[in-house]
């Protein structure tokens, strides 16, 4: 257990038996099950921090509760692509209060949105956010993202498979499938 148990994290954060609640508990119970199974599975490269991986999976969406996207049941004032950053900062803010180290969770949460975000992407797209980097760089902020890419919060939220995650990911940019592809190659899956 890496110090705090990441569903007392969500409970702060998410105190009340809400949809939203919910919806982010299934989400990221996905994404963390689909981890862990690509941790396990033999391509995966060694070494990787399994409970670390666990428990950034859990928070990963921690900042969607701040943000505005009613579809699905976010009725925050922030724009939604800005869900990563501000988990982020409150993960941050958890820690200081709690004498907790979450900068590694803090991290995942910035760095899983699309395939990351770049600072040139930032400014090409006029992207909400402070100009810098959010692509992920440690092997756990990489495949927490690309976890993350087969589940969505909408819809039926069943698994997609890497043909149908790499279309919706083409409105992005080409960089933004090539990031995909090389995740896929990175974790045996491509």
């Amino acid at each position: 257990m890496p110090g705090f148990d990441p569903e007392d994290v969500l409970r702060h954060f998410y105190p009340e038996d809400t949809p939203l609640r919910r919806l982010l508990l299934r989400h990221s119970t996905q994404v963390r099950d689909m981890a862990l199974r690509i941790l396990d599975a033999p391509a995966c490269p060694p070494g990787l921090d399994r409970e670390l991986v666990s428990a950034g999976a859990m928070l990963h969406d921690v900042g969607i509760l701040k943000c505005h996207a009613p579809s699905i049941l976010c009725t925050g004032d922030l724009p939604y692509v800005t869900h990563g950053v501000t988990g982020a900062a409150m993960l941050r803010e958890y820690g200081r209060a709690n004498g907790l180290d979450m900068e590694p969770y803090a991290r995942i949460c910035e760095r899983h949105t699309g395939t990351g975000i770049t600072a040139a992407e930032v400014v090409a797209q006029k992207i909400p956010l402070p100009v810098r980097d959010y692509c992920p760089e440690t092997p756990e902020e990489k495949l927490i993202c690309l976890a993350d890419k087969f589940f969505s919060k909408s819809g039926d939220m069943l698994e997609k498979p890497p043909a149908v995650v790499r279309k919706s990911l083409e409105k992005f940019g080409a960089d933004t499938v090539e990031r995909f592809d090389a995740l896929l190659r990175m974790f045996g899956l491509a």
